[in-house]
């Protein structure tokens, strides 16, 4: 059974975004995955070295303005060295978010990490879960809480620090880190076998 390397780039201006990033870190490492967490917006030559040798990078930022941070679009605008050399291609990838509000445009966040990752030719690792919290009988507590597909969504109330982040959400984290190290085994053995 091969190991996989799944490495979290991600910034996280207040640190509630670092609540996911160390959740999604530990879903992979609960399933198998040797795991990097990687803070963009000081990033080194050594580190995108690590992402480079990645089977997935998971990609994950707060919701600022209706999109991913300043800071992470510089990172994936610095990318674009391994876009010229298809460094990333058929990699696995995913996305993680959390902003203030319910909704806050996080969609549109995760959405802006699908299409980087699709110019790169990678390969988007869904979040795989039904939406919780969507009936009278469901509650705030449930996995997926907010309803999200495409990826792991959070929101934790913009006057409270970390610590705040939800537990429902950082459950969910976990659950998107177990998904990419789970699918990033399988995609090597069938690439092994093939």
């Amino acid at each position: 059974m091969t190991t996989p390397v799944v490495s979290i780039a991600y910034h996280s201006g207040y640190g509630h975004t670092a609540v996911l990033a160390e959740a999604v870190r530990d879903g992979a490492a609960d399933a198998g995955a040797t795991v990097h967490l990687i803070k963009v917006d000081g990033i080194t030559e050594a580190e995108w070295e690590l992402l480079d040798a990645s089977d997935a990078i998971v990609f994950g930022s707060p919701t600022y303005m209706g999109t991913a941070s300043g800071a992470f679009h510089q990172f994936a605008e610095d990318s674009s060295k391994r876009w010229f050399g298809d460094v990333w291609l058929d990699k696995l990838a995913a996305g993680f978010t959390n902003s203030g509000s319910k909704s806050g445009d996080k969609l549109h966040t995760l959405q802006y990490f699908q299409i980087l990752a699709g110019q790169h030719g990678m390969h988007w690792v869904n979040l795989g879960l039904k939406p919780g919290w969507n009936t009278s009988e469901a509650s705030e507590n449930d996995i997926n809480r907010l309803g999200f597909f495409s990826g792991a969504a959070g929101q934790t109330p913009a006057d409270l620090g970390p610590e705040a982040v939800h537990k429902a959400d950082v459950a969910t984290a976990e659950h998107l880190g177990r998904r990419v190290a789970e699918t990033a085994r399988t995609f090597a053995a069938g690439k092994a076998a093939a």
